[in-house]
């Protein structure tokens, strides 16, 4: 019930897909570089932008846990969730790192974005199984709350009330 009477319920689920997008789009500039050596510049700020669009609905993802759960990371529900996004966290965070200070070449900073494109889609993979199982658990408690409300209502009729 908190999950969905709180605001920040929406503004994930709009910056998810949001995320997603740039993601789509950035993945289709890094393998264009990759495969053709053209538009470097176009990738690295579709990068940046991306890692940009991964820090906002972390933060926001952290406001939403503490709303629902409690606690700002790490609440059981979305224990395994929240270590593996810090995973992606320190890759994402790894790529603006070493593109700021030149430690990687330009192919190897794409190689680590693939890495990193990697490990977010993984971990997106978790939030939609754990969105999708709380979506089956709620119809079937609702479901079981019918029944058990029908079955209330309705006259018991035994073999000896048949009588």
């Amino acid at each position: 019930m908190r999950r969905d009477n709180t605001r920040w319920t929406l503004v994930q689920g709009v910056l998810a897909p949001v995320q997603f997008v740039v993601f789509l789009l950035s993945l289709g500039l890094v393998v264009r570089y990759l495969t053709t050596g053209e538009g470097l510049a176009w990738a690295h700020a579709s990068v940046v932008a991306k890692t940009a669009t991964l820090y906002l609905i972390m933060v926001t993802g952290c406001i939403w846990e503490k709303v629902v759960f409690g606690r700002y990371l790490f609440a059981p529900a979305f224990y395994w969730e929240d270590v593996f996004s810090m995973a992606v966290l320190a890759l994402h965070t790894a790529y603006l790192v070493a593109l700021a200070t030149g430690a990687l070449s330009d192919r190897a900073l794409m190689g680590l974005a693939l890495a990193a494109y990697a490990t977010y889609v993984v971990n997106a993979a978790q939030f939609l199984l754990k969105l999708r199982a709380a979506r089956l658990q709620e119809t079937a408690s609702r479901v079981h709350a019918d029944a058990s409300t029908s079955a209330a209502s309705s006259p018991n009729l035994s073999v000896e009330g048949a009588r």
